[in-house]
């Protein structure tokens, strides 16, 4: 059994997953990647949900390795969010959910008196700690062409046509008016929407 664990956290409301095959393809992308395996998880197959799960809002955390490690279902409250605190690192390196998060809890260790960080590498906007992020220039939500780790709600919210991909380097920010934050458990119309000067 390999020691490097990956995790998916699927948003569950009304008893429904959302964006099921969203995560069935990162999953199986990540299985292939980091292990080798060709075969393919079916999740709605995998994951049992329990009785005890209700209509409200819960996070299913769903942990896995060469199998499936564990599966955790907790209600979620969504995180208040009014400060962004811009950090740099230029060798961070995310593309997988890894379980092991310690490079980036030593980067949000960095957000002084803010709620939230907004990771730099090579002068790159990427993503914040909890999600991607999505900026406004007046028409259009622009989001990172070079995130940490593509996620689930962003590449939903990218077929859609909600948000579109560009290259935005740090720079850039004072062309934008808003700043967006969003993961599998923020949804677009409920993601949480700041001024550009929030970010310090």
């Amino acid at each position: 059994m390999s020691h490097t664990l990956c995790f998916e956290t699927i948003c569950c409301e009304n008893r429904q997953l959302k964006n099921l095959s969203y995560h069935e393809a990162r999953l199986n992308k990540t299985r292939r990647e980091l292990w080798g395996f060709s075969d393919y998880w079916n999740l709605s197959e995998r994951i049992i949900m329990p009785d005890s799960v209700n209509n409200a809002l819960y996070k299913c955390r769903l942990s896995y390795g060469q199998e499936i490690e564990e599966i955790k279902w907790e209600p979620y409250s969504p995180r208040i969010i009014r400060k962004i605190q811009r950090v740099h690192d230029n060798s961070i390196d995310y593309r997988y959910k890894y379980e092991d998060r310690n490079k980036l809890n030593t980067l949000f260790a960095q957000s002084k008196d803010a709620d939230e960080i907004l990771i730099i590498r090579n002068g790159l906007l990427t993503d914040s700690f909890y999600g991607n992020v999505a900026f406004y220039d007046g028409s259009t939500w622009l989001t990172p062409d070079s995130p940490l780790l593509p996620g689930t709600q962003r590449a939903f919210l990218l077929d859609l046509g909600v948000i579109r991909e560009e290259r935005i380097v740090e720079s850039d920010l004072g062309n934008f008016s808003k700043v967006r934050l969003f993961n599998a458990m923020v949804g677009w119309e409920k993601s949480v929407e700041l001024g550009i000067d929030s970010i310090a």
